[in-house]
């Protein structure tokens, strides 16, 4: 089995009280959530077909979910981690999630998907490799290596979602976090000296594979290296035309995998660098990410100035550059069958939804944002269990395909999904900001984008060959974004903002579909099933919250990987000055794979 990649990370200490201190500023104690002593989380690397036992601890003080993101748990949202498919694990408990990684490859990753826990940390990495009789597209790299870009408030995520909650915008964040570090000193005006910062070593001429995932709450980041080329191999399971790239812009819950290879003359290190996009406040300027890329001849540490990131504002450049992203239809992936045999564009549409946007508005005297006018309520018994148990009025499948001239609502309303129906979704986004869209359960085809309204006539410019197939794309502001999904995975899933501030306060949908035959591989309702809401009657108190709950045996399974998680509130030592965060981290790495 493949190893996690090694990340070296600089060990030198924050500054002591008072060095390089503003007047306004202070040392003060922030929590991150942390998994077996780490933030970020361990990796998850497994291969096609694998089954996963999942263990997680819950050692916060209040309900949790991890869900994983872009992972399609086919015929198996019982594992899919949301409220609509999972009651909460509640604060001093441990559940098992098992789940086969089934006929997938890529790039992903899991978090908590629960009140706003992601701004706080919890999130890690999944790699699905493929199987050996499957070959890559391109030349086995000399290293694989995974990268979180994520923009940081020192707020709590608990004060976050409450600002979110009374209206308050989220702001400037305090800085832009690479791999839960920050930022390189680049420019001593700007960033305090002892920020403990991400270092890559890497041999001079070797090819790497750079996983990289925007985990942040709400920002677009602009991706780049100093001096090299990105060339995009693959995307959120799907690989993809490979086409070298200066920088790309990578929205809030997006997965990109980049060879990179290290043919520069090492007369120095190199800046790795997510800096903000779309945004038009000067205080912006002072929130950067940067990390080093360190070939191990170096002469001396990374100099210059940061390479350049596009214009600010030009949204017409990142469309332009979402556009170019193509599926590469001949290259085999999880299954023998090459990709492209799958003519999407061949098939007719059986239901069109346009789902429409809107900044947060009052909705029964508290602030909320909509879909097509309604604002999503969580039911206190999740959907998946209201429908095993036939409970009446839990939900209503009446999702509007379009906007109606109406007041906009709190509901619990579902989109009444067609199996093996062939979807076209079209977001049109009505804020002001990059809105990201995603998923579960699925890899749809992103065959359009453009600005303005989304007319019929917009379809006579789709990519009907090569669109690519991902989990989540974003919607650009005065703008709208087309998808086409075929509805072949039976369950129950979760079609949401990824942007945490508008998820939270209600864009989600879930799509419901059901299949009319009897699938006997279909995975009943888990034996370890938490029960809540109308049916917290059923629920039995766990005698042993210590020790993990040991995992009931998958069915069929070729290799089991056994993953044990404890998800814990951990303090770190913050340093607020001029927008940057200074993370004292901590070392632990308890980590352990098994298999059997």
């Amino acid at each position: 089995m493949a190893m996690a990649p090694t990340f070296y990370k600089n060990k030198t200490r924050g500054p002591s009280p008072g060095q390089n201190r503003r007047p306004s500023s202070c040392f003060f104690r922030s929590h991150v959530i942390g998994i077996n002593g780490q933030f970020p989380g361990p990796i998850l690397n497994v291969t096609t077909n694998w089954n996963v036992v999942v263990n997680v601890k819950n050692d916060l003080d209040e309900p949790l979910l991890l869900t994983w993101n872009g992972v399609q748990h086919r015929k198996n949202s019982w594992q899919d981690g949301v409220l609509g498919t999972n009651c909460p694990i509640p604060a001093g408990w441990n559940w098992t999630y098992q789940f086969q990684v089934k006929d997938q490859i890529g790039s992903f990753f899991y978090f908590p998907s629960l009140d706003f826990q992601r701004a706080a940390g919890g999130y890690g990495g999944i790699i699905i490799n493929n199987r050996d009789v499957i070959p890559l597209p391109f030349a086995v790299p000399d290293g694989d290596i995974t990268i979180f870009i994520s923009d940081w408030y020192t707020k709590s995520h608990k004060k976050l979602r409450k600002d979110v909650e009374n209206g308050v915008d989220l702001g400037v964040p305090d800085g832009i976090l690479i791999n839960g570090l920050g930022p390189y000193r680049y420019d001593a005006a700007i960033v305090p000296d002892g920020i403990p910062y991400q270092l890559i070593n890497v041999e001079p001429g070797k090819t790497y594979r750079l996983r990289v995932h925007n985990v942040g709450i709400s920002t677009s980041l602009n991706f780049r290296i100093q001096n090299h080329n990105l060339l995009l191999v693959e995307t959120e399971g799907s690989y993809t035309v490979q086409q070298n790239y200066t920088n790309m812009d990578i929205h809030v819950g997006q997965s990109f995998s980049f060879l990179v290879t290290t043919d520069q003359n090492a007369s120095s290190d190199y800046y790795i660098v997510a800096s903000p996009r779309f945004v038009n406040s000067s205080e912006w300027n002072k929130v950067t990410g940067v990390a080093i890329l360190h070939y191990s001849n170096s002469l001396g540490p990374a100099s210059g100035p940061l390479p350049d990131p596009p214009n600010a504002y030009d949204t017409y450049f990142s469309m332009n550059q979402a556009r170019s992203i193509r599926w590469n239809v001949s290259a085999g992936a999880a299954r023998p069958n090459p990709q492209g045999s799958f003519k999407y564009g061949q098939i007719t549409v059986t239901d069109v939804y346009v789902i429409l946007n809107r900044p947060a508005e009052l909705i029964e005297g508290k602030w909320r944002t909509t879909l097509n006018g309604i604002s999503y309520l969580p039911p206190s018994t999740p959907l998946m269990l209201a429908q095993q148990f036939n409970i009446p009025g839990a939900y209503k499948l009446d999702f509007p395909y379009k906007l109606m001239s109406r007041a906009p609502k709190v509901d619990t309303s579902l989109i009444n999904g067609t199996y093996k129906g062939f979807m076209e979704i079209i977001f049109q986004n009505n804020d002001t900001t990059v809105q990201s869209y995603h998923m579960d359960g699925y890899a749809f085809f992103v065959v359009g984008m453009d600005f303005g309204v989304w007319t019929e006539n917009s379809r006579g410019t789709y990519n009907k060959w090569d669109g690519v197939a991902r989990s989540t794309t974003q919607v650009f502001p005065g703008a709208w974004t087309a998808i086409l999904v075929y509805l072949d995975n039976a369950g129950i899933w979760n079609l949401r903002a990824e942007n945490l501030d508008t998820w939270y306060l209600g864009q989600e949908v879930y799509v419901n579909v059901i299949n009319p035959e009897i699938d006997k591989s279909a995975p009943l309702l888990p034996d370890n099933a938490i029960y809540c809401g109308l049916l917290s009657s059923l629920q039995k108190d766990q005698a042993q919250r210590i020790n993990f709950s040991g995992a009931p045996s998958v069915v069929d399974a070729s290799i089991t990987v056994l993953l044990a998680f404890v998800i814990a509130l951990f303090s770190y030592l913050i340093r607020h000055c001029v927008g940057w965060v200074l993370m004292v981290v901590n070392e632990m790495n308890i980590f352990s794979w098994n298999l059997f």
